[in-house]
């Protein structure tokens, strides 16, 4: 017997030591994984970088250009800890960088390279625009430097002084096109059916799932707005180019002929049409802005300041302004309900901030700056109604209409003091939508089928496993028209419009800035500098106010875990970046109209969303 307990006491006390040696093991391989990533900080980090005279700063935006970062600060943080490819850029941090410039003797010219540019909106091309226009009014230059402009790239070159093209390069201008896939027959296939319901004989926004083509509705609105759009953008590199506009449009639309005649010759095309100045290599580009400046360091060619950099750099120089505030909170994305990251405008979240600057002494007015296509209904109205209660609370509010404020994202503009819009600005789309596929049907082809009981004549007829109930179709059906109802005699009501008169403009159609401002939809065209002086003016604070963001930041000690850390987890973790391969496929087609419903934890969401978007 003490054999036998001597043996189950050094069995056990075997497991334990083996236990307690692994957790040590752990922890002190954990221990050394931190000191090492400490010491690579220090390693890695680099000369402190000093803005010397003649410095070209340097305008290369990266991904996208949104109004914020998607996600919360840390997934910003690890994205550049990690060194992943940049999917995204600022618009502000690119204005801020070219209007900080224009008053830095330092900086002696401004160089566009739009090589990594990705999607951006005709509306925030104007706003960088505005910013570039006033570099150039300072006397400095500015020269674009490209291997290949796409449509949008071009945008952003024309508005150097020069562009210098790549000899074998090319510029690609196609003008502006709204195409979808529709589904309806394949849908029939499957045996799916689809319940909607809409109000609004121009919302088109879930036509492909009851269509196999354009509605007469939606081709004649959607190429009023589209056609208002090209034409900013004709007019405005016209301008810039000092290109005829006939001469322009002449040449997209003859391009193959053009093309022939300069024996395919894509760069020369472009030279002798007038849309760049010079053919230039990047070496020989790069020598030529040595020569005119100064010579960089390593393999930089000429000596110049990424905007990002320049930009945390003169940050560092600012001294705290104790002046009345005007803050800018930004909304962003698909408005849903609940608490959203960044990207994403949460009913909740937004809310939260705008209550906390009602109680803030130091906020004398408020800008939301609406870059959305719309969302969940109910959660737009939640907003709408937190924008009234911070007017009621005497702080003024004034929202400036980003890429697209439309839907749902014109309902929550609609209340503001003044609502601006920029010319390009996708807005209206004043209806809204229900949907709900069942799928009984094609269930029932693979043997599976539905039954079961219930305690009242609604109860268990919410599933897609069943077809869907001709009394719900009706509530669904009286609960669109009723929200559309709402939705017109709130535009009529902060508009000061009657609701006939809205009705004339609404019906789900999409409407650019200019044409939203010619019907009575929004008060003023201008950039968001404008709307918060605006805000300024409105609130009595004159000149002495500055304008400050509302967003979430790092707390000191993230900032600081991630700033020790930046450099060394290079060494660890790779980027990847999937979603970006989706883009511009039926997938992502099918993911987009299904976004706002598959956040909805009913059964129907009523939905304010335009699912409007130019290629």
């Amino acid at each position: 017997m003490t054999a036998d307990r001597s043996f189950i006491s050094r069995f056990f006390i075997g497991i334990w030591h083996f236990i307690d040696g692994a957790r040590k093991l752990v922890l002190n391989l954990v221990f050394l994984l931190i000191l090492f990533i400490v010491i690579m900080a220090f390693i890695d980090s680099g000369e402190t970088l000093i803005i010397q005279p003649d410095t070209a700063l340097v305008l290369q935006p990266y991904g996208d250009v949104v109004e914020q970062y998607s996600g919360t600060p840390l997934d910003y943080a690890l994205q550049q800890a990690t060194q992943t490819s940049r999917t995204e850029t600022r618009l502000r941090d690119l204005i801020e960088a070219v209007r900080t410039a224009k008053d830095d003797e330092r900086i002696v010219r401004l160089v566009i390279d739009p090589t990594y540019l990705g999607r951006v909106g005709l509306a925030s091309q104007l706003e960088l625009e505005a910013a570039i226009e006033e570099f150039k009014i300072s006397g400095k230059p500015v020269i674009a430097l490209a291997d290949n402009l796409g449509q949008q790239q071009y945008f952003l070159a024309a508005m150097a002084d020069e562009i210098w093209l790549n000899p074998q390069g090319m510029v690609w201008i196609d003008g502006f096109a709204a195409y979808r896939q529709f589904y309806r027959e394949g849908l029939e296939k499957l045996e799916v059916e689809v319940n909607l319901f809409r109000a609004g004989k121009f919302k088109s926004a879930m036509e492909p799932w009851i269509r196999d083509d354009m509605s007469p509705e939606a081709r004649e609105a959607n190429l009023f707005w589209i056609g208002s759009l090209w034409q900013q953008y004709l007019e405005a590199v016209s301008l810039q180019r000092g290109v005829p506009l006939e001469n322009l449009s002449a040449a997209i639309n003859d391009f193959a002929n053009r093309l022939e005649a300069v024996d395919g010759d894509f760069a020369r095309f472009a030279l002798e049409l007038g849309l760049v100045d010079r053919l230039v290599s990047r070496p020989e580009a790069n020598l030529e802005l040595e020569s005119l400046g100064a010579e960089g360091e390593g393999s930089e060619g000429f000596r110049q300041v990424g905007f990002d950099n320049y930009l945390a750099l003169t940050a560092m120089q600012k001294r705290p302004d104790k002046s009345k505030k005007v803050v800018i909170v930004v909304a962003e994305g698909e408005i849903v309900r609940g608490m959203q990251p960044q990207g994403t405008v949460g009913a909740v979240t937004l809310s939260d901030k705008l209550r906390a600057l009602a109680e803030d002494k130091d906020v004398a007015g408020v800008v939301v700056r609406i870059n959305s296509p719309g969302g969940d209904a109910f959660a737009s109205e939640k907003i709408r109604r937190e924008i009234q209660a911070l007017k009621e609370m005497g702080k003024t509010v004034v929202v400036s209409m980003g890429d697209v404020a439309a839907s749902g994202g014109y309902w929550i503009a609609m209340g503001a003091d003044e609502v601006w819009a920029s010319p390009s600005t996708i807005t209206g789309s004043i209806g809204v939508y229900g949907i709900l596929p069942t799928f009984s049907k094609p269930m029932a082809r693979l043997g599976i089928h539905t039954d079961g009981v219930g305690t009242t004549e609604l109860a268990g007829k919410l599933r897609l496993d069943r077809p869907l109930d001709p009394d719900l179709k009706r509530v669904f059906q009286y609960a669109t028209e009723r929200t559309y109802d709402d939705f017109v005699n709130l535009v009529a009501e902060h508009r000061q419009m009657s609701p006939e008169a809205v009705r004339e403009v609404a019906q789900g159609r999409v409407w650019s800035g200019s044409q939203a401002k010619e019907r009575g939809l929004v008060d003023q065209t201008g950039t968001l500098q404008q709307a918060v002086d605006a805000a300024a003016r409105i609130a009595g604070l004159g000149s002495g106010y500055r304008a400050v963001y509302d967003e979430w930041e790092l707390s000191p000690f993230e900032a600081f875990l991630f700033e020790m850390m930046g450099s060394a987890m290079g060494h660890f973790i790779p980027g990847v970046s999937g979603f970006d391969q989706l883009r511009g496929t039926l997938l992502e087609d099918i993911l987009d109209d299904l976004n706002v419903l598959a956040r909805s934890n009913s059964g129907l969401t009523v939905a304010a969303h335009c699912l409007c978007d130019v290629e």
